[in-house]
């Protein structure tokens, strides 16, 4: 088992690094308050070949493996957390484009998502149906050549911001749950979709929000997938997405462990450096230490998905451990900044807000305990 990094992997997460030190992390607190998300930034990110490193290149990417993909996400992340969604929908919804797509949406949609001319959403929630996405309702109805869809989807990152969205619609019985749902790639510029944001604690720059579907007709040669089989075959890239969702929100925790570091070294009391107390330096070595265990899970789970093997289990585990480890590392680090911690002047804050919502997003803590504890007994 080889921890070090190859060449070409050293390079790329050089480059990663660079950008989101010298582009991202300026305006990570800005973003939030403007609530935009500058689409130069999005692009500067794709000519430099940061989004879906693990696209093949005839399709806009460089070709290259999943544990890279998760090295270019944590980096990404550091410099600001919410721009790292463009890596992290693009390589889901671009990830299922490659494995189900036509030839002719693939050359059409996959070059502008890596170009970062174009964002792509999941669509896949429901006012009523969230950890029950099996019980989803927006309808899908075939009339000759063209699916015809109706309802709502709700609570999508992106969602008044994406160009195209993969799309969870029913095409068969209530009653026959994940046995009757499609996929589809739905542009958003189709007649009948409308869109709105909501007033979230935190990922303001990229927002979130619901989209309207009314008589949207979408072409037979947009579905991925076979028809009836979005869930058994479309959603098996959320594994992926998973353990990217984990490096992502490690990413905010270590920035936030490495400036509590540096500040318990410099700051003074009771005529010694903070960093003498063990009262406050024992927490941050226990952090040190879940977050490396935290990391080497979502690490390992790449590496599986890279060599063909299963890693649905460990995927979960990245999912529900690590939003939540960040969001208590991101806390205990503001606390050990004291009064200036609750300040909006430092970053602290605002990751709380930011990484919080991962906590919910694409499978809640108990759903993905659910999913581990399924895999170890057998039981359902």
């Amino acid at each position: 088992m080889d921890f070090e990094l190859t060449p070409e992997q050293e390079e790329i997460v050089r480059t990663a690094s660079a950008f989101a030190r010298d582009r991202l992390a300026p305006g990570y607190r800005e973003r939030d308050i403007t609530r935009e998300l500058p689409r130069e930034l999005v692009r500067e990110m794709g000519e430099l070949g940061l989004i879906c490193v693990e696209i093949p290149e005839e399709y806009g990417g460089l070709g290259l493996d999943f544990v890279t993909s998760g090295l270019v996400m944590e980096e990404i992340a550091a410099g600001d957390f919410n721009l790292a969604y463009v890596q992290l929908l693009g390589s889901l919804n671009t990830q299922i484009l490659v494995t189900h797509a036509s030839e002719e949406i693939k050359r059409e949609w996959l070059p502008r998502v890596t170009s970062g001319e174009s964002l792509i959403a999941l669509a896949l929630t429901e006012p009523d149906y969230g950890s029950d996405a099996a019980a989803i309702r927006l309808d899908a109805r075939r009339e000759g050549d063209y699916y015809v869809l109706n309802g709502e989807k709700t609570s999508i990152s992106f969602g008044d911001l994406c160009d195209i969205a993969v799309v969870f619609a029913r095409t068969g019985t209530v009653e026959s749950r994940a046995h009757g749902v499609s996929a589809f790639a739905v542009p958003m510029d189709l007649e009948g979709i409308t869109r709105t944001r909501f007033d979230d604690l935190g990922e303001h720059a990229i927002g979130r929000g619901s989209i309207f579907f009314d008589n949207v007709r979408v072409p037979v040669s947009h579905r991925l997938g076979d028809e009836n089989k979005g869930f058994t075959q479309v959603m098996q890239g959320f594994d992926f997405s998973r353990a990217l969702i984990g490096l992502q929100c490690i990413a905010v925790a270590r920035e936030s462990l490495k400036e509590t570091w540096a500040y318990l070294t410099e700051r003074e009391a009771f005529g010694q450096k903070l960093a003498s107390f063990q009262g406050l330096t024992f927490p941050l070595a226990e952090d040190e230490t879940y977050l490396e265990g935290a990391r080497l899970i979502c690490l390992k789970a790449l590496s599986r998905k890279d060599r063909g093997l299963p890693h649905t289990e460990l995927a979960a585990m990245a999912k529900w451990w690590a939003p939540k480890l960040a969001f208590d590392i991101v806390h205990h680090c503001l606390i050990a900044h004291g009064h200036s911690g609750y300040s909006r002047e430092l970053p602290f804050e605002q990751r709380l807000r930011d990484v919080l919502g991962l906590q919910i997003g694409d499978g809640t803590a108990n759903i993905m305990k659910m999913i581990i504890a399924r895999r170890k007994t057998g039981i359902r």
